[in-house]
């Protein structure tokens, strides 16, 4: 972000008050600082130099650095925005600031570069949760201690690793008669905690008449950099995916990653002012589609496989404030046969994980899991939706964390696609 379009954007805030209950943190804390208007005052306050973004003498409440710390960056207050002030962007931009110039203990850094490192590449990742298996998910008391975490924190640990980290095929044929052809993004958590979502991303599409490509050793696409305030970091990753990706004669880039596909989109506006890729990343972008948007346009091919069961939806932030997407999933869930759609209280409202959040700030993160699992139990549902990585590894952590009376059926938590996937089953 440019220094006009940062000015712009920090001074579209007329301080309404629309964002205030929208947003979680504010919800849970009812300070002024822990809400976008908050927010937006303490950044403009850094731009017109007014206030440090942070020192070794504020790194506690009432300080920039600690109130930016603190939001979820889940856009909820975008939707609710009367004026378009672009927040995500502008957090983005302040973090990036704040990250060259933050003097963070030395517990808190190896925690976030542990974090980063580990997350965007996959043969790390599975190292890890190879590791993992040894302590059940635990993550060591003297390791969580040591880097601040609470002491029963834990990873989210598949039961068959080979199962969850299998790759898509490189090439599907369409099924029916042709309708598009597609890429399918493959991401980085995605790839190694997910293999399942994707292998029924590439069923459902084929089902729908489009031909899938899922070209393997794909890169990150820089979202959890850009979300943590490494853009430079963002910006190689982002030219990298688009390098390696724009060749495939694709008519659309497929998601199944809620904060993957809304950094994706906005390539265009991350590299507009770089003159060598900036067309190349708006064209790019301008083909990127979650796949229950996508699935939604090209008119889904009608499901026969009933599937009898009480099913609830979960927004994912990204997916519902980064890129408006709501009415898609619903759509398609509602479509299946045999399906009972309940909605749930505050279903748009953050679960806490929001990429790294739920490790970086750990107390937050659990209150608002607790909000949310307890709004998806009360409607009493055999399965909860969301279509977001973090989502579903946070919300099955708090549905098998939550006490419920003995006997009592866990609900099952899975990706749309998944559930569309037995619909189109063949029996």
């Amino acid at each position: 972000m440019n220094t006009a379009d940062e000015e712009k954007g920090l001074m579209a805030c007329v301080h309404c008050g629309f964002c205030l209950d929208a947003c979680p943190t504010y919800r849970e804390t009812g300070d002024e600082a822990d809400s976008p208007r908050g927010r937006i005052v303490l950044m403009r306050g850094i731009f017109e130099g007014k206030i440090p973004l942070i020192s070794e003498e504020m790194t506690g409440p009432g300080s920039a650095g600690y109130h930016l710390d603190r939001c979820l960056g889940c856009r909820a207050c975008e939707t609710a925005c009367p004026s378009g002030v672009p927040y995500g962007a502008l957090l983005e931009n302040v973090r990036d600031k704040q990250e060259k110039v933050a003097k963070r203990s030395l517990n808190e850094k190896i925690l976030r570069t542990s974090l980063l490192t580990m997350l965007t590449q996959p043969p790390l990742l599975k190292a890890a949760l190879i590791a993992g298996r040894l302590t059940g998910g635990a993550i060591p008391t003297p390791l969580a201690r040591f880097v601040g975490l609470p002491d029963n924190t834990r990873m989210p640990i598949p039961k068959s690793l080979s199962v969850s980290s299998a790759a898509a095929p490189v090439y599907t044929h369409a099924q029916g008669g042709r309708r598009g052809r597609a890429v399918l993004l493959t991401g980085c958590v995605m790839s190694v905690l997910y293999g399942p979502v994707h292998a029924a991303t590439v069923r459902v599409l084929a089902a729908n008449g489009v031909e899938v490509i899922a070209p393997p050793a794909q890169p990150c696409c820089g979202a959890l950099h850009g979300h943590q305030g490494e853009m430079a970091g963002a910006i190689e990753l982002a030219k990298k995916t688009i390098a390696a990706l724009e060749g495939e004669n694709a008519d659309v880039y497929i998601s199944n990653s809620a904060g993957c596909g809304s950094f994706l989109k906005e390539y265009g506006k991350l590299l507009k002012d770089d003159a060598e890729w900036n067309e190349r990343a708006a064209a790019f972008s301008a083909k990127v589609k979650d796949v229950s948007e996508y699935l939604s346009e090209l008119g889904p091919r009608p499901m026969t496989n009933p599937i009898n069961a009480r099913v609830t939806y979960h927004d994912a932030c990204h997916l519902a404030h980064g890129q408006r997407i709501t009415s898609p999933p619903r759509q398609l869930i509602k479509a299946i046969p045999g399906v009972t759609f309940v909605e749930a209280a505050e279903s748009d409202l953050c679960c806490g994980s929001a990429g790294v959040y739920n490790y970086l700030q750990p107390k937050m993160a659990r209150n608002l899991l607790r909000r949310k699992v307890a709004n998806l139990l009360a409607v009493d549902a055999d399965i909860i939706v969301t279509g977001n990585p973090g989502c579903l590894a946070w919300i099955q952590q708090g549905v098998e964390g939550e006490s419920l009376p003995a006997g009592t059926r866990l609900p099952e938590v899975v990706h749309p696609v998944e559930l569309l996937d037995r619909a189109y089953a063949k029996t």
